[in-house]
């Protein structure tokens, strides 16, 4: 009869896992409390302890590290030899080991976690039983990933999982075993609150392979990480395959989105900056006011939404041409308007909200790393330097341009006007250029530029951009300060009633 070894802190799927292999004729062997979980749905289980005729102890530090475990796991089937050593220990082959690890990385992001709490959620035994496993995968078949349960439990009814399979399941579990030891050397060489790792181990699993890279010369696909909250978390609702170039944008629109998780919002995007961002009362408002941000450029764009998508969201964007829709949850009832649009690709995506973790930017030989960009909603260090406070309508939207500004690219330079963006300039060599940008979109797009405000991510080197933005019809703008020339800025402002507010942090976006 072969035998399976369960032992998981994951129990999903492991009750009808279990079910299977049992249906198949084969015997459970677990520990603990997924010796318990199997009991209670009625399953037949052996406690490890029975065979290895030595109690859990230390607390449960110590209960599958021992040769009754391990040789029935590392033992190679076609050695007479092995297999003569087991008879004489009286020792039986282990076949199948489904084991997943204690959450050692969910645990240690959590607040006020201690050095104790975390040293307690290092794994022992369930990397040993997964690295014998996965060693002698010919002959055991080793499951990390609870997704495989399906897959394994098909390939045994058919007669016996494949050599290619083993193959691939022994890979996962180094890979998995890889990123786990990773989590923890980076959490214990953390030297103080402020300091990054000294190491880092990233595990990336390919989720699909793409058509190709950002052009149809070079290679592309997706892989995602097991940080929650992000492109592993992507469903495709309709369409054709997603792009490189599309990926990037669904991660850019929704990344548009964050600053304004309290407010239902949208944001249109294009080569993965923005070219609309409105809020509004409902997601149709929102929509119809990004859309008229530039209504050029949202042709052929990437719509994402911070809230539901309904039937009525779905009729209004009838008529325009789009890349992706995304939204965290849409309606079937507006699937049914989408559905209509064979070219339209359609994602739920969940929005993180601008949880911290970490971000990395690809150079030659290495990465560069930082903590991800999350706008800090205070207001505690901003201050009023021109003569001029902002009236109520302008601080209104000076509070919108602010976060809208930090999502698009530098040098950025927005207008808006009753809490949407009315002009854009992105990507420019200097930030006079990225205000003569906004305001020549905000006029293309027919937009009433007077009594609006501007919200740069980076401070005016120069009077030059105030003047300007003035000239067109800015009467308030928000900024970092801290330039060397300050005080001419300043002055700036003042000779043209411009209300000016600083909020001492820069928030590019390269």
């Amino acid at each position: 009869m072969p035998r399976a070894l369960l032992s998981v802190s994951d129990k999903r799927g492991i009750v009808p896992f279990a079910q299977g292999l049992l249906a198949l004729g084969w015997e459970l062997l677990s520990t603990g409390g997924t010796a318990d979980a199997l009991r209670k749905a009625g399953l037949v289980v052996t406690e490890v302890d029975s065979i290895t005729g030595f109690p859990e102890m230390l607390d449960g530090r110590v209960k599958t590290l021992h040769p009754a475990v391990h040789g029935g796991l590392l033992a190679k089937r076609d050695q007479p030899g092995h297999m003569q050593a087991l008879a004489a220990h009286d020792i039986d082959p282990i076949d199948l080991v489904a084991v997943n690890l204690y959450p050692f990385r969910e645990t240690v992001a959590q607040q006020g976690v201690t050095l104790a709490v975390a040293i307690e959620q290092i794994d022992v035994g369930g990397p040993a039983m997964l690295r014998s496993a996965a060693k002698n995968h010919a002959s055991v078949v080793p499951v990390v990933d609870p997704v495989d349960y399906e897959q394994v439990i098909a390939e045994l009814q058919s007669g016996a999982v494949s050599a290619d399979r083993r193959r691939e399941l022994a890979a996962k579990v180094f890979a998995h075993l890889s990123d786990y030891d990773g989590a923890i050397a980076a959490y214990l060489t953390r030297t103080d609150g402020a300091a990054l790792p000294s190491r880092l181990t990233i595990l990336m699993e390919r989720a699909q392979p793409l058509r190709y890279g950002e052009n149809p010369q070079q290679r592309g696909a997706l892989y995602v990480t097991e940080e929650s909250r992000g492109m592993r978390d992507f469903v495709q609702r309709h369409g054709k395959e997603l792009s490189f170039n599309n990926l990037l944008d669904v991660d850019a629109a929704t990344a548009a989105l964050a600053p304004f998780d309290a407010r239902v919002a949208c944001a249109i995007v294009k080569h993965a900056t923005p070219c609309g961002i409105a809020i509004g009362t409902s997601a149709v408002e929102a929509f119809t006011r990004a859309r008229q941000t530039d209504p050029q450029s949202a042709f052929g764009g990437i719509v994402a939404f911070n809230t539901v998508l309904t039937r009525e969201v779905a009729e209004a964007m009838e008529g325009l041409f789009l890349e992706v829709v995304v939204a965290p949850r849409i309606h079937e009832d507006a699937m049914e308007v989408l559905r209509k649009r064979a070219a339209l690709r359609v994602v739920e995506l969940p929005l993180d909200n601008g949880q911290p973790a970490l971000d990395y930017k690809r150079v030659r030989g290495g990465f560069l790393v930082q903590d991800r960009a999350v706008l800090d909603p205070s207001e505690a260090n901003w201050r009023v330097i021109t003569q001029r406070g902002p009236s109520e309508p302008e601080w209104h939207d000076l509070r919108f341009a602010w976060p809208a500004v930090s999502t698009v690219k530098s040098n950025a330079i927005v207008l808006a006007k009753a809490e949407r963006l009315i002009g854009i300039g992105a990507g420019q060599m200097s930030r006079v250029d990225s205000v003569f940008l906004a305001v020549h979109k905000a006029r293309a797009a027919g937009h009433e530029i007077a009594g609006s405000v501007l919200a740069s991510d980076g401070f005016f080197p120069f009077a030059d951009g105030v003047e300007q933005a003035a000239a067109a019809g800015v009467t308030a703008i928000i900024q970092p300060g801290g330039s060397v020339r300050d005080a001419e800025v300043i002055a700036a402002a003042d000779r043209l009633g411009v209300a000016m507010v600083v909020t001492g942090t820069r928030c590019f976006r390269h």
